[in-house]
């Protein structure tokens, strides 16, 4: 790996994948700094993992996750007063244009910040779409290699799928139209070309950017790694109704609608779960209540109960990056129907199905063949759980290394 830079500097917002990144870089000692917003072992926050969860809000005990385990605390920097800013504004947002200004701003602002601390010794940075631009601008006149990546599909990509969805379902959500969103597309765009590299969770994000414009010579696609949380559950023998979970937001760009109608064609022989934020019109919202389990949104620590009580996960999914749940799914020996657009690792026939998008009927089918032959749960499941250790946390630190020490373009 001679050709990687010692030192990376990560500009990370979130905790995304539990730190992942960063923790990777740390454990191979190429880890100069991580910067982020809020996390749990700086400040006010640190204090949240010694009080009883249940006296804690739900938005609060997500916070006690944010610990990036393994990186040492003094090459951590927070900006939690803005990390609060940020979800305050987030919350606030009524409308998608309110949405994007959010971002746009946050996205700059954290590249500010950063810019104001210090590159320190590093000899790269490694960023996350549209909040890296500045960041990798600055760094390249400072002679830094700039890697950035892309956690979905391109913006465009994704606006022209839900521009068409709400066409298709009209009412489902509040009116998508965005007049800053040619804006967040050439700052997206503009980052491909201040990156030396570009990691791409999944061949669709990596077509995506080509299909866009991107350097394909600049795309490297990098399926990412699970850090196993999930006990294997028992694969016990299966009766009931099927028991059917999807988790992420409910919308159109995880393909609610189809959920809905396979739960209203399959009523008598299956069960319906959602976990996650609810992003849909109270009108929708109430029709999916009628045939579904609506949660709402956990904490991580909470997700294992739900893979738990559930046979199959389901998302059929309009656009992702490639979809993390899906890896915890197959982790937790569930066999897993998703879309091409998911991203997902799932190999069709074997340990779950892969289904068009918008195709509500193809959903129904792949549901039916574990109603018909329950005993194919057990049997997909097994090859889940085997197809999930190919994706381990460790093998994720390989490739990703293994990536990042490639000669720029």
């Amino acid at each position: 790996m001679s050709n990687m830079p010692t030192r990376w500097l990560v500009a990370q917002l979130g905790a995304r994948m539990h730190y992942a990144v960063p923790r990777i870089l740390a454990d191979a000692d190429l880890l100069e700094h991580l910067f982020t917003d809020i996390c749990a072992i700086k400040g006010w926050p640190s204090l949240l993992p010694h009080l009883p969860a249940r006296i804690l809000p739900a938005a609060i005990r997500r916070v006690i996750g944010r610990i990036p385990h393994g990186v040492p605390v003094n090459r951590v920097s927070v900006f939690t007063q803005f990390g609060l800013v940020y979800a305050t504004r987030r919350s606030r947002a009524k409308s998608s244009t309110e949405e994007t200004a959010v971002n746009l701003w946050a996205g700059k602002r954290f590249c500010e910040l950063i810019r104001n601390k210090g590159f320190g010794t590093a000899s790269g940075i490694y960023t996350f779409n549209s909040a890296g631009l500045e960041l990798m601008r600055a760094a390249r006149s400072s002679g830094l290699r700039c890697v950035m990546e892309q956690t979905i599909a391109p913006k465009r990509i994704e606006r022209t799928l839900l521009d068409e969805e709400h066409k298709r379902l009209p009412g489902w959500e509040r009116d998508s139209s965005d007049a800053l969103s040619n804006e967040f597309i050439s700052r997206e765009e503009a980052e491909w070309d201040a990156a030396d590299l570009i990691l791409c969770g999944s061949e669709f994000v990596r077509e995506g950017i080509v299909k866009m414009g991107g350097s394909p010579e600049r795309c490297r696609v990098v399926p990412y790694g699970l850090d196993m949380l999930f006990p294997q559950r028992a694969l016990t023998a299966w009766s009931g109704p099927l028991r059917v979970l999807t988790v992420g937001t409910v919308g159109l760009r995880k393909g609610s609608p189809y959920v809905l109608e396979a739960a209203k064609a399959l009523k008598k022989e299956a069960v319906f779960r959602m976990v996650g934020s609810i992003g849909v019109s109270p009108q929708a919202e109430a029709e999916l209540r009628k045939n579904i389990e609506l949660i709402g949104p956990v904490p991580r620590s909470e997700f294992f109960r739900h893979y738990t009580w559930a046979d199959v996960f389901l998302l059929p999914s309009i656009c992702e990056g490639s979809a993390t749940v899906t890896y915890e799914a197959l982790s937790a020996g569930l066999p897993v129907i998703c879309t091409p657009n998911a991203g997902s690792l799932v190999s069709d026939g074997v340990d779950g199905f892969i289904v068009p998008i918008r195709d509500a009927s193809a959903v129904i089918q792949a549901l039916s063949h574990f109603i018909v032959q329950p005993v194919r749960i057990g049997i997909f499941g097994a090859h889940a759980i085997a197809r999930a250790r190919e994706f381990s946390i460790a093998g994720y630190s390989e490739r990703l290394l293994r990536a990042l020490s490639i000669e720029p373009v």
